[in-house]
C-alpha cells in the first residue's frame, strides 16, 4: 500500500513564502531566512499558479518540451555567436597583416618571356 504524502510545511506557511517571493530582491536570502532550499520556493510557486489557473500543464506536457527545446536552441545559438565572434577576430588580424605589408593592392610587374 502506498504512503499518501505529508507537506512537511502547512498551505498557509507556503503561501506566505510566496507572498514574500513576489517582492523580494534575493531569493538566496529569503530561502536562507525561511530556512528552506530556495528550489522548493519555486516548485512551490509553479505548483501555486497551476491551481490558481486551474488550467495548469501537467509535470510531462507539451510545455515542458518546448521550454527544453528553447533551452537548447539558446545554448546553439550562443555557440553560434563565439563562432562568428572567432573568425570576425581571425578576419580582421588577417586584413590587418595585410596592411601592414605595404602591398598597394597593384598586380605585380612581371618580366617580358623572351618569344
Amino acid at each position: 500500500m502506498a504512503r499518501k504524502r505529508v507537506n512537511k510545511f502547512p498551505k498557509p506557511f507556503r503561501k506566505m513564502a510566496l507572498e514574500r517571493l513576489k517582492n523580494c530582491e534575493s531569493v538566496t536570502a529569503l530561502s536562507e531566512e525561511l530556512g528552506i532550499h530556495r528550489t522548493l520556493l519555486y516548485k512551490w510557486r509553479d505548483l501555486m499558479e497551476r491551481v490558481e489557473d486551474g488550467q495548469g500543464p501537467p509535470a510531462n506536457s507539451r510545455e515542458l518540451e518546448l521550454r527544453g527545446e528553447v533551452r537548447q536552441l539558446k545554448r546553439l545559438l550562443g555557440d553560434k555567436t563565439l563562432e562568428v565572434d572567432f573568425f570576425k577576430g581571425a578576419l580582421q588580424k588577417v586584413e590587418a597583416r595585410r596592411q601592414s605589408k605595404g602591398s598597394s593592392g597593384a598586380k605585380a610587374s612581371t618580366t617580358k618571356s623572351g618569344k
